[in-house]
């Protein structure tokens, strides 16, 4: 055995010996509290880990907690956000209700006004081709609905019935290509012929080019066709030009938004016995 190996052991087996001395002189020893003091250090030391084992859980114990508590927030935010979509669907269907309500009213006024006999109808469909311009309306024969009986709103005249059913109705509206009625200009009485273009503006044809017509002029039936009584709003002239023949060439815009229709009158009194009628204009 080397020399160097023998100065190892005894080096270690005296720290040894003396790391005993002092367990046993701190196990003799007490401290000022009356404790052993190797009991104190060993207490200190464990009560260290302790503390730092603790210290650990209860960083997940929080965390653990933010969690849940996070997790509640977030079904808080989503209960909230439901009831803010049904506040708003139900506000929505209020609104609808009382924009029915004001036009339903609108329509009454204006069937007394008129003071002929009508049938309020409703707007439940539309025709899917452009060329051909129509709306279908819930009321029909049963109702006292027939062929060719004029339909009007209260900002103007809508069309005529071109086939009625039992319960509902297809009508032409004005600005359908096939479709027109005999006009005059309110103000000057200059007469001529609507005539619809399958878009959004009439043509009112026949119109002499010596006429007093003017943008703005507000263009009614005449009742010549038999199907519109007399003085019925069509709409307003809004461009009129000279042409190149003896007749103006003169576009009227409608009274009526053919795109937002939805509550209608049919006039079921003969265009006879309607006699004249001053719509709004």
């Amino acid at each position: 055995m080397a020399l160097a190996d023998i100065r190892q052991r005894t080096a270690v087996l005296f720290i040894a010996v003396m790391l005993g001395h002092v367990i046993l002189i701190s196990a003799q020893v007490n401290s000022r509290s009356g404790v052993p003091l190797l009991e104190v250090v060993t207490f200190g030391t464990f009560a260290e880990v302790q503390r730092a084992a603790s210290g650990g859980t209860g960083g997940i114990r929080n965390a653990w907690k933010g969690y849940i508590n996070l997790r509640g927030v977030r079904a808080e935010n989503e209960m909230l956000k439901r009831q803010l979509g049904e506040l708003q669907v139900k506000f929505q269907q209020e609104r609808a209700a009382a924009e029915r309500t004001r036009q339903l009213e609108q329509l009454l006024g204006f069937q007394q006004q008129i003071a002929i006999q009508s049938v309020a109808t409703s707007v439940i469909g539309a025709g899917a081709s452009p060329d051909s311009r129509t709306v279908t309306i819930d009321k029909g024969t049963s109702s006292g609905v027939h062929l060719n009986m004029p339909v009007i709103a209260p900002t103007g005249v809508v069309g005529r019935v071109v086939t009625p059913t039992g319960h509902a109705s297809k009508v032409q509206l004005l600005v359908d290509r096939n479709a027109g009625a005999g006009a005059l200009v309110d103000r000057s009485r200059a007469q001529g012929v609507i005539l619809g273009s399958g878009e959004e503006l009439l043509y009112m044809k026949f119109v002499s080019a010596t006429a007093d017509v003017k943008p703005g002029d507000t263009v009614v039936t005449s009742g010549i066709d038999g199907i519109y009584p007399k003085g019925f709003v069509i709409g307003k002239i809004e461009t009129v030009e000279s042409g190149t023949g003896l007749y103006k060439v003169i576009r009227v815009r409608p009274g009526v938004d053919f795109n937002r229709l939805e509550e209608v009158l049919v006039i079921t009194s003969p265009v006879a016995q309607a006699g004249a009628a001053e719509g709004p204009s």
